[in-house]
This record gives C-alpha cells, sequence and structure tokens, in this order.
C-alpha cells in the first residue's frame, strides 16, 4: 500500500517511513505542502499521514484542496494540536482519523490498516481469495491451511490482486504499487514477481491478461506441491 507522509520534522519523517515499510506499507515522505502537491500529482498514494503544522502553511488547507476537488484518499491527520476543538474541525475538513503525538507506530499502522480497509468496503483484516489468505498486520500468508512466505514486494503486489478480486491491474498500475514517487522503476519487476508467486501459488492462480494486465483466476486452484 503507498503511503505518502507529510511530517516536517526531519526524525520523525525518517522514522516514520521505515517504520511504515517494515509495517508492510510502500511511504513515501516529503517535508511540505509544495512537496504533498506534487506528489499527488506525479503518483497513487493509497492513503495520507499528514500532519498540520507545515513551512508553507496548514495541513488542513491541503485536506480541504482535496475534498473540494472530490479526491477521497483517505487521510489521517498526526499532529501536536491534539485538542478536542483541533479533532472536531480537522474531522470535519474532511479528515478518516485523527492521531495525537506522541503515539506508538504500532497504533498509527493499525489506524492506516483500518481506513483502508473502510475505503474497501472491507470490514475483516484478512484477505482471502480461492482458498489463500493473506493477514496485511503481520504480512504473512496461507494456503489450503499451509502458511506460505513472500518477499516484501511479492506480499505487496498480491496484496495488491487481492484487494479488488477479479478486477484486471494493469502493468503500470502494480509498477506504482511496487515503486516509490521516484524510485527508477526494473523494466521486467512485475513479471519477474509474478512468476515467483506462481511458482508458489500454482501456475493458474494469476492469470496474464494479454495487452491489458493481471487478475486473479477465478477457479478453485490446488495447493502447489
Amino acid at each position: 500500500m503507498r503511503i505518502l507522509i507529510v511530517e516536517d520534522d526531519d526524525i520523525l519523517r525518517d522514522g516514520l517511513a521505515v517504520g511504515l515499510r517494515l509495517a508492510g506499507f510502500s511511504p513515501e515522505a516529503v517535508a511540505c505542502l509544495a512537496d504533498a502537491r506534487a506528489a499527488l500529482a506525479s503518483g497513487v498514494f493509497e492513503a495520507m499521514v499528514l500532519d498540520l503544522m507545515l513551512p508553507d502553511g496548514s495541513g488542513r488547507t491541503l485536506l480541504r484542496e482535496l475534498r473540494g476537488a472530490e479526491n477521497r484518499i483517505p487521510v489521517l491527520i498526526l499532529t501536536a494540536r491534539d485538542q478536542l476543538d483541533d479533532r472536531v474541525s480537522g474531522l470535519d475538513a474532511g479528515a478518516d482519523d485523527y492521531l495525537g503525538k506522541p503515539f506508538e507506530l504500532e497504533e498509527l499502522a493499525a489506524r492506516l490498516r483500518a481506513i483502508l480497509r473502510r475505503g474497501q468496503g472491507r470490514a475483516e483484516g484478512w484477505l482471502r481469495w480461492n482458498g489463500l489468505s493473506l493477514d496485511p498486520a503481520r504480512m504473512r500468508g496461507e494456503i489450503c491451511g499451509a502458511e506460505v512466505s513472500f518477499s516484501h514486494r511479492e506480499f505487496t503486489l498480491l496484496q495488491a490482486l487481492l484487494e479488488r478480486p477479479g478486477a484486471i491491474l494493469s502493468k503500470a498500475w502494480l509498477e506504482e504499487r511496487l515503486y516509490g514517487w521516484q524510485e527508477e522503476v526494473e523494466s521486467n519487476t512485475v513479471e519477474v514477481h509474478i512468476h515467483k508467486l506462481r511458482a508458489k501459488l500454482g501456475a493458474g492462480f494469476i492469470e496474464t491478461i494479454r495487452g491489458a494486465g493481471y487478475r486473479l483466476a477465478a477457479e478453485a486452484v490446488k495447493s502447489p506441491a
């Protein structure tokens, strides 16, 4: 899950990026509103962690801009301004959640997973399809009752497919999911990871739709030998 972090404190911003990556997210971090706008215009993010007190203005301004443009990206406000009036005004401006500083990284990650589930219309934390179960909170998977291990990018790609079961996801969209905003994309990365996932889950688990992309197979699939 690609997450945009907008936080001006260098130490906290770097710590959030490292911690959320270890928690299974693909974070990009910027320090001001101008860079946040540029990142949002250039890439696809599935949620945003937004500080309110930024060097070039208030994060609440960016939030109002997004909601005014009917951009529904889930936004979690993260700020030291944690009085009742601040929380109410942030939520009324369009935030999906609000977490005051100081905070525990585990709670932040859990809140992000929760707002992402709500946006996808899911209540359960696990993702399930054709005997495969994925736990994004612990980055672990099971198929037909047997645990299966995945690399970070394998898990990220598989999670993207399970969040949109039956949908055809283009190679370009999956590359957006796998790579950072300014990270160089390797030309055959998606194909390599699809090949590795098929070796673990069965050759027919993921279909290639020629000229369009990839999707999960509809039929039941046996566990690979």
